[in-house]
Formats: C-alpha cells, sequence, structure tokens
C-alpha cells in the first residue's frame, strides 16, 4: 500500500500500487477537501518520505546524533537527524518553521512544540539541551514536565516526551 498526500490539505490517501505500472498516471479526488490532483506512478519530483530516505546516514553526516520518535497509534518510527545550534520539533504541517518535522496525526503535538539546542562544550564534547516550545500540552523529561524557561541537559539514550509522543536522543559520540 501506498500513501499520497493532497496537495491542498494534506491529508493521506492511500491506495493499493500493486495495481498499476511504472510511468501511469491516476487521478485522485481528496475525501477530506475534494480537492482533485494526479501523479504519475515511478516519478516523484518531491522529497522522498522518511520510511524511503535514509536518515540514520544523513544523521551520521552531520555528527550531531539524532532523535528517534517512537513508532505509536499517530505515526511510523522516524530517525531526525541533529544539527549544530537550535533544533525545532513539531507537528508536520505545510508551511510550517519546524526544523525537524514530525510527520504525525498526533493532535496534542504543537507544530512548534520543543527545542533541543546542540552545542560545544568547554571540553569540545556534544551538548544537547532540551526546552519547552513553549507549547499547549507541555514538554516532559522523566515523567516531569519542564517549566517554561526550564532547560534540561539530555545524553545518549535520555527519553522524553511531547503529546502522546516518545522520542529517544542518539548522540554522536
Amino acid at each position: 500500500m501506498k500513501r499520497v498526500r493532497c496537495p491542498k490539505c494534506d491529508n493521506f490517501i492511500t491506495f493499493d500500487e500493486t495495481r498499476y505500472e511504472a510511468g501511469q498516471s491516476l487521478v485522485f479526488e481528496c475525501p477530506n477537501c475534494g480537492k482533485q490532483f494526479g501523479i504519475r506512478m515511478g516519478v516523484s519530483r518531491l522529497r522522498n518520505t522518511q520510511k524511503e530516505e535514509n536518515p540514520e546516514e544523513e544523521a551520521n553526516e552531520a555528527n550531531c546524533g539524532s532523535l528517534l520518535v517512537i513508532e505509536n497509534v499517530f505515526h511510523y518510527k522516524q530517525v531526525l537527524p541533529l544539527r549544530m545550534g537550535d533544533n525545532t520539533i513539531g507537528r508536520y504541517m505545510k508551511g510550517s518553521k519546524t526544523s525537524l518535522p514530525i510527520e504525525t496525526n498526533d493532535p496534542s503535538v504543537d507544530m512548534l512544540h520543543c527545542i533541543v539546542n546542540v552545542s560545544r562544550g568547554k571540553n569540545g564534547a556534544l551538548k544537547y539541551v532540551l526546552r519547552d516550545g513553549p507549547s499547549n500540552t507541555g514538554t516532559f523529561v522523566d515523567n516531569e514536565i519542564l517549566g517554561d524557561r526550564e532547560r534540561r541537559v539530555l545524553e545518549d539514550g535520555s527519553l522524553f516526551t511531547i503529546g502522546a509522543t516518545s522520542i529517544i536522543l542518539r548522540t554522536a559520540e
């Protein structure tokens, strides 16, 4: 089964790709907004979904570590590569300014939910600091909610939760 995203409302439409050949054109009508749009099988001008990309390699290239978004009822497992500086985390939405969007339907994850800052400490080691966005539902570390201006240093394997979604930090070292 394949998913296509409506260009107007970002709603996913699922279809059986085995019934069609490469190069064949298909026309869909979004059940959510009524927009009609076409695709051509085997041809894509847009970026691949995270299932088709290899984000673990990309995370290793940046050498700053990654965030592992644990699979739950709202979405599949995702790996988000970290960069130096502020990494804004939130729900994917067309036009969002989030640098690490999570592809999810979880309504409790804000478009800008939290920020992980990657920097080098005095000894040259990478340092990971988490702070809330501020978000509507809060950011939790070890089942404790972060305050408005509170920051929390994370280590390899640290687990934090945004909405109903759990995330594990994987450091580069």
